[in-house]
């Protein structure tokens, strides 16, 4: 057996799925296969770089053990009530035991399914090349997500605004469960399916809330546990996801569904990139804001299992989302404690931070690279002169202690310049930057991957891959 599958989530109630094998490609090449995932996930490099294995990642062969299907999901999208979203572009082929613990295999970009809602359940290679180097970006830069162990050229044309190349992407997660499976069975009523859905949750991600007096209520606190660091670890590098839709919000804690993501340069907190977010929801200073509104609609969701007296299981519930506000705080506070090279707490921490991120907005200050340059006499650190005499003040009293920023993110820019390259039949600048990413605190790093765009390349609007 080329692939070890265990799926587990193949043996719940078959509402919670449809089974179905991907549909075949023409000619299917192999892009790049993240061969250190490969092997953590105990996968047999030689046969995923022989031509079945390439087959596999394209969806036109069904390896031993697989059992494809496509989950089944409801969701708010941008506020808005979807009953059933589900799987319309993605095909989950099974699970595997790795050395960090159970993965998804699946498969994105590999055709229709019941869920696809008249669209035609292909990806082009742009969002499969921005979803490949940014998961993997985020990786390196240690934040939860899920992972890219393949992008594979399908031969085939796939019409969005213009013909463009097709691809599809084998992505691995500690889970595909989101917020929104949670609400699909909510919608119909469903709490059969429901307590099977939570068990399944616990026993997957926090084993040790199934002996809790409140199962449901001590999965709700760890997820929001889970997603109050997430959302600080953003933060603190400047990622803004651009679709936070509850069903997009993974209950393992995770970043999940790369589509108009991206990284700010310049610094302000109210910076937009999703082409379809019109009104700003999901800007980058409102993420921990929507974070706790996606996580009290899971809340709500869980209310029938926490207690059998609504208006006790509703308390509870609240009691829970209550926490989230410190959660985050606390997490955000010791991501940019580390980033300014202070190892123990201060009052006046925070609003030393604070203070940094309005000066860098008042004097459009790149993120990532003001940053890097604390504790350099780098020049583009003028403008921060009284700050930093305050700082230097309150790094006296630790002077062993380092910042800790990386040197490089996945600039749009430069995401923008592999896709370009990659439609063109040339991945050279997709190899280059990828690997350039894994190393994101090195710093030695290649300097043009510093750089910020020059205005004529400057990327104001990224875009869903549907």
């Amino acid at each position: 057996m080329h692939i070890p599958f265990d799926n587990s989530y193949s043996r719940l109630p078959e509402r919670f799925y449809t089974r179905l094998n991907p549909t075949p490609v023409s000619n299917p090449g192999l892009i790049r296969l993240n061969r250190q995932l490969a092997l953590e996930l105990g996968l047999d490099l030689e046969f995923l770089t022989s031509e079945d294995g390439v087959a596999t990642m394209a969806g036109n062969h069904v390896p031993e053990g697989a059992e494809p299907l496509a989950q089944a999901y409801a969701g708010h999208q941008f506020g808005g009530w979807s009953p059933q979203l589900g799987d319309g572009r993605a095909i989950l082929l099974g699970e595997v035991e790795g050395q960090n613990g159970r993965r998804d295999i699946q498969l994105k970009g590999s055709g229709p399914t019941p869920f696809s809602r008249m669209g035609d359940g292909r990806a082009w290679l742009g969002p499969v090349l921005r979803e490949y180097i940014v998961s993997e970006a985020m990786f390196a830069l240690g934040i939860p997500t899920t992972r890219a162990l393949a992008a594979v050229t399908t031969g085939d044309i796939v019409l969005r605004e213009t013909p463009l190349p097709g691809a599809v992407l084998t992505r691995v997660a500690s889970s595909h469960i989101r917020v929104g499976t949670f609400q699909y069975f909510v919608a119909r009523q469903d709490v059969d399916a429901l307590q099977t859905l939570s068990d399944h949750a616990l026993a997957r991600h926090y084993p040790e809330g199934l002996e809790a007096d409140r199962p449901a209520l001590a999965l709700l606190e760890a997820v929001i546990a889970r997603q109050a660091k997430l959302i600080a670890d953003w933060m603190s590098v400047g990622f803004i996801h651009g679709v936070m839709n509850t069903d997009n919000m993974s209950v393992a804690g995770e970043t999940i569904d790369y589509g108009p993501c991206a990284f700010m340069d310049i610094y302000h907190p109210d910076t937009v990139f999703s082409s379809i977010d019109q009104q700003g929801r999901y800007a980058y200073k409102n993420q921990p804001t929507l974070a706790h509104w996606n996580l009290a609609q899971l809340a709500s969701s869980l209310v029938p299992l926490i207690d059998a007296d609504k208006d006790r299981a509703i308390e509870l519930a609240t009691g829970a989302l209550d926490g989230f506000p410190a959660l985050y705080q606390a997490a955000w506070a010791k991501a940019f404690r580390v980033k300014l090279g202070l190892s123990t707490e201060e009052e006046d921490d925070i609003p030393l931070a604070m203070d940094l991120l309005d000066r860098m907005a008042a004097e459009k200050m790149d993120f990532t690279n003001t940053f890097a340059a604390l504790g350099t006499a780098d020049a583009t650190l003028a403008p921060l002169t009284d700050w930093l005499e305050a700082w230097h003040t309150r790094r006296a009293r630790e002077p062993e202690t380092e910042p800790v920023n990386p040197q490089i993110i996945a600039r749009n820019h430069q995401v923008q310049r592999a896709i370009d390259a990659g439609v063109s039949g040339d991945f050279a600048v997709f190899e280059a930057l990828t690997d350039a990413l894994a190393t994101p605190f090195d710093g030695d790093a290649d300097l043009s991957y510093r750089q910020p765009p020059e205005p004529e390349e400057e990327v104001l609007q990224t875009f869903c891959g549907t």
